[in-house]
């Protein structure tokens, strides 16, 4: 019997073609077959919604060729991803060969190894109609807001821009964060810390924790002197001696979004190279005398069940390389959230005894990393829990106790192997001496720090796909086109590996959400994902659900298209007069983005772009922010602008008063105690210095922390990003102490 296996990629055919003996053909799709048309809205909405398909342009040749091999085939098996599109493609297929149904059937693998492709072939079914209605209700949403949206954004803002249901809900989470942090008043504080040693070694810090048994709040450097004064010569003693027995448990295997934050964190790929890398793992990679084989599951998944079989191997696995203790007694179970699709796994090597190691060979660098991270998650997440013992030293100083805490790790299990990383950069806990309670410290200095208040970070890939999801905004298949698609549009761009809007990005946000309350809804856009799930398990007709977002979306479209003059962002005054007409000139917003211009227009029509001579004087006029502080030379509010060289504070009189500073990053300067602020050089290069310049001369390219080195006691280290290493050095190079530097976005959770 002659049989006709139709897979999505190109390359599944030749790992799938060890597997299935010589009466097999395999043939691949390429992907989506037919869609909407190009051309055309595609969706008759005074029809039921009903869409037209057409073979998508450049697949007629695919399709001839599926058709030729369908016709001398006795049975068909359409294989594409065990997913909706992947359901959609199937049925696609289908619908295109007009044969016999009865000879064509379903198959679907969640990993391409021998034992899954064969048994999916022995147990094939009929085409899910639920799993399809869900795709295309998706679809036809998806066409029905970008095809009725572009031109309303064409006609109020620019012409050739688009929107989407899902990614204009994205930019409004970025849009929102960037208001949050220019809205952030930030407010100093004041740390106070004492170097302390015991009979034995090794010293240690404690860190001000009560004031005459109430929460130390040192708002200002008075106060923080004013301690560290009435500190000297009082004795401090071991008040509390307090040892927790702690377990920590492993986190569950990868689901798509958490592979995503967790290169972005350690391998700093973006989510798009993330899910490119694991296509590829999971088609199947050339394992020289092995032949092609399929490394990891699929990689789109939010369920994180694993099967017995699994879990068995890799028990297997740890008890042999690890021993007994690092099993647990039964093989956890994780549980997933309510609507994950529990028919799928969780992202895993397709065998433990597959180590990193031993495909190395096989496999690009960048395969390889990733290959790593998830076949030692996996692993990790079989093994036993951690056991730590959790020690907090609280010390009396006449009215005043300082607490030190640390942590010791008894048995590591899982944390041998793996641990996860956090959005949340919190430095490890010191190593404690051995102490007991009433034993009397030595007092070996008290160093109070300055603070400030730091505003929420910027979203980074992993964040805002962490954001996503806690939101329940798209799916795993869409996260990385969502984050992808939103630079590519210019809503939003990546400044230093954070998420930040464009002023296009604000425009049409604020236009979005002023005209189209619904649609831009956090839990709005979540409740249609929960929708489209429920189309998936049978409980709602696709129909209905589209008919219930489109009546009130018209409505809303038709009112917005009724509102006369377009959008745009205000013009910004500057001190500059046009040179033909005398009049003043602004920073106008335009196709290409900022540009200077003539008020005299249409008269006079003089323009100059933004980067020309001037420009900057100009661009100081962009205020973000008044602050408290007032002008030391005429007592006017100073204000946060943003310029050429970055953001920096001057007076709200300029161009009348022109008193600027730089912008404080919160770290005192070692020389002198002066502020750091950051600057640019005139070809945009970032570099730190002493505010007092040029009094002081002290100036580094690299980042300054407000960390004292723990080596020489220097008062700051810095930020030391090389092609090399990614470290907190010390600024004194004779020093040379390094620790490793968090990845960018795990400063603050987000």
């Amino acid at each position: 019997m002659k049989s006709l296996l139709i897979v999505e990629s190109p390359a599944k055919v030749k790992t799938l073609s060890k597997f299935l003996g010589k009466d097999f053909t395999i043939k691949a799709s390429i992907g989506h077959v037919k869609d909407l048309p190009k051309k055309d809205i595609g969706v008759d909405v005074e029809n039921n919604f009903a869409p037209t398909y057409v073979v998508i342009e450049g697949k007629e040749k695919v399709m001839k060729d599926l058709k030729k091999a369908a016709k001398a085939a006795d049975q068909v098996f359409l294989g594409p991803d065990p997913d909706r599109e992947g359901e959609a493609i199937a049925w696609h297929i289908a619908e295109e060969l007009n044969g016999d149904s009865a000879k064509v059937f379903r198959v679907e693998f969640n990993e391409i190894t021998e034992k899954a492709v064969t048994e999916a072939i022995k147990h094939p079914r009929k085409i899910n109609s639920n799993l399809f209605d869900a795709q295309q209700a998706r679809r036809v949403l998806d066409r029905l807001v970008g095809y009725k949206l572009s031109p309303l954004l064409w006609r109020k803002v620019r012409r050739g821009l688009s929107a989407g249901r899902v990614q204009s809900v994205a930019v409004r989470l970025v849009v929102d964060r960037e208001r949050e942090i220019e809205a952030f008043k930030s407010e100093e504080y004041w740390s106070i810390t004492a170097a302390l040693e015991g009979k034995l070694p090794p010293q240690f810090e404690a860190r001000l924790f009560q004031v005459a048994g109430q929460k130390a709040d040192i708002k200002n450097e008075e106060q923080a002197r004013g301690i560290v004064e009435d500190l000297q010569g009082k004795s401090f003693i071991v008040a509390r001696i307090e040892k927790k027995k702690r377990k920590r448990s492993p986190s569950p295997p990868f689901i798509t979004s958490t592979l995503q934050q967790d290169a972005a964190r350690k391998l700093r790929y973006t989510a798009k190279k993330t899910m490119m890398l694991a296509q590829k793992l999971y088609e199947g990679v050339e394992l020289g005398e092995e032949g092609p084989t399929g490394l990891i599951t699929y990689m789109r998944t939010d369920s994180v069940r694993t099967a017995s079989e699994a879990q068995h191997e890799a028990r297997e696995f740890i008890i042999k390389e690890y021993g007994k203790d690092y099993a647990p007694p039964k093989p956890p179970v994780y549980k997933s959230k309510k609507s994950a699709q529990e028919a799928h796994e969780a992202i895993r090597p397709t065998s433990a005894y597959r180590t990193p190691a031993a495909v190395k060979k096989f496999l690009e660098a960048d395969q390889y990393k990733l290959y790593k991270l998830i076949w030692e998650r996996f692993v990790a997440s079989q093994m036993e829990s951690a056991q730590l013992e959790q020690t907090s030293i609280d010390i009396g100083a006449d009215k005043y106790t300082f607490r030190a805490s640390g942590t010791v790790v008894t048995f590591p299990g899982f944390m041998t192997l793996y641990i996860e990383s956090t959005d949340n950069g919190k430095e490890e806990e010191g190593l404690l001496p051995s102490l007991s309670e009433n034993e009397v410290l030595k007092s070996l200095g008290i160093t109070p720090k300055q603070h400030f208040t730091q505003p929420p970070p910027r979203y980074t890939e992993a964040s805002l796909v962490k954001e996503l999801e806690a939101k329940g905004i798209g799916r795993p298949s869409t996260y990385a086109s969502i984050l992808s698609t939103i630079q590519d549009r210019k809503y939003a761009e990546k400044a230093e590996g954070k998420f930040k809007p464009t002023e296009l990005g604000v425009v049409v946000s604020d236009l979005l959400v002023e005209r189209f309350a619904d649609i831009m809804d956090y839990n709005f856009t979540a409740n249609m994902e929960d929708n489209l799930d429920k189309i998936e398990e049978g409980g709602f007709k696709w129909i209905d659900v589209v008919n219930d977002f489109y009546k009130p979306f018209d409505k809303d479209l038709a009112e917005a298209m009724a509102i006369i003059g377009k959008v745009k962002p205000q013009d910004i005054p500057t001190d500059q007069v046009c040179e033909k007409c005398g009049k003043p000139m602004v920073i106008k917003w335009g196709r290409h983005g900022r540009f200077i211009a003539c008020t005299g227009y249409p008269e006079c029509k003089t323009t100059k772009p933004l980067e020309q001579e001037g420009a900057g004087n100009a661009a100081q006029n962009a205020v973000l922010q008044e602050l408290d502080e007032k002008c030391e030379k005429c007592g006017s509010p100073m204000v946060l602008r943003t310029g050429r060289f970055g953001k920096f504070i001057s007076c709200s009189k300029y161009p009348e008063c022109k008193t600027t500073k730089a912008l404080s990053i919160g770290v005192k300067c070692p020389e002198d105690g002066g502020e750091i602020v950051e600057k640019r050089t005139k070809k945009g290069k970032v570099f730190f210095s002493c505010g007092n310049y040029p009094k002081c001369k002290f100036a580094t390219w690299y980042k300054p922390v407000n960390k004292q080195c723990p080596k020489c006691g220097a008062g700051i280290l810095i930020e030391k990003k090389t092609k090399k290493e990614q470290v907190l050095a010390c600024l004194k190079k004779e020093c040379g102490y390094k620790e490793e530097l968090q990845p960018s976005g795990s400063e603050q959770p987000a």
